[in-house]
């Protein structure tokens, strides 16, 4: 078995049981138990693991979402020319598909004279859409009380019913290997169907989400491309740059 795919396999045995022993993945594996431990090691120090006696565990902090309101409080004003710069994308006409989250939300007000037509899985993005008249359409699916998403298999069927020119794509982690990320399964669905109907898909991030890693698959770095700040560590940046288009907004 190849790095890269001894890794994944690691990986995808601590998202099943959430805590693995050494013993368990040398004999799912085949390796030794020498490079089981070198490859914890390489997941511990890129933040997706945690090394407990004997094994590992699944970093908590991949499952767990902070709230709309902990997130509103992060970064507004880098969100802020994100969500500026990412408007400006956009050709007079467009069919849009808006995620939910607060990036997303800081890109409506960018929008109101460009004759767009949204579809949007956010419940707080409605009120502003309709504040600002642009003609909406809501998905359905179970609402979420900490992020004010709606998602699931229901939000992700819906978005089937359309084809988006382009599709703004919130997310909570971006890394060259794990791809894109976020806590929610059930979000990934929905983000993950949202770029596979659209033209041009967009993940507009602010600086925190670069080299991050959550829990649950959303698409490989090249199925879409991204928008961010110069707040960004530069490093981290460059190998990005390798597997996809990078727009480096200055703060």
């Amino acid at each position: 078995m190849l790095h890269a795919q001894r890794k994944e396999a690691i990986v995808q045995e601590l998202k099943l049981k959430e805590v693995v022993s050494i013993q368990d993945l040398v004999d799912k594996t085949g390796a030794s138990e020498s490079t089981i431990r070198r490859d914890l090691n390489d997941l511990e120090s890129d933040n997706f693991i945690k090394r407990v006696h004997g094994g590992a565990s699944l970093s908590r902090q991949k499952i767990y979402e902070p709230t709309i309101a902990e997130k509103e409080a992060a970064n507004q004003p880098e969100k802020y020319k994100i969500a500026e710069w990412a408007a400006s994308m956009v050709k007079e006409k467009e069919s849009i598909f808006l995620d939910a989250g607060t990036t997303t939300l800081a890109l409506i007000p960018f929008l109101e004279d460009k004759q767009v037509t949204v579809v949007t899985n956010g419940i707080t993005h409605v009120p502003l859409l309709l504040q600002h008249n642009i003609p909406t359409y809501v998905t359905g699916g179970r609402a979420k009380p900490g992020t004010a998403a709606l998602a699931g298999e229901k939000a992700a069927s819906t978005l089937k019913e359309f084809r988006f020119d382009t599709a703004f794509v919130g997310i909570n982690g971006i890394h060259p290997y794990y791809g894109y990320s976020t806590p929610d399964p059930d979000e990934a669905l929905v983000k993950h169907t949202a770029i596979s109907y659209s033209t041009r898909a967009v993940i507009i991030a602010d600086h925190s989400k670069i080299y991050d890693v959550s829990f649950a698959n959303v698409g490989k770095l090249s199925d879409a491309q991204i928008v961010t700040s110069s707040y960004a560590n530069k490093d981290q940046l460059r190998k990005i740059q390798q597997e996809t288009r990078v727009k480096v907004v200055e703060i």
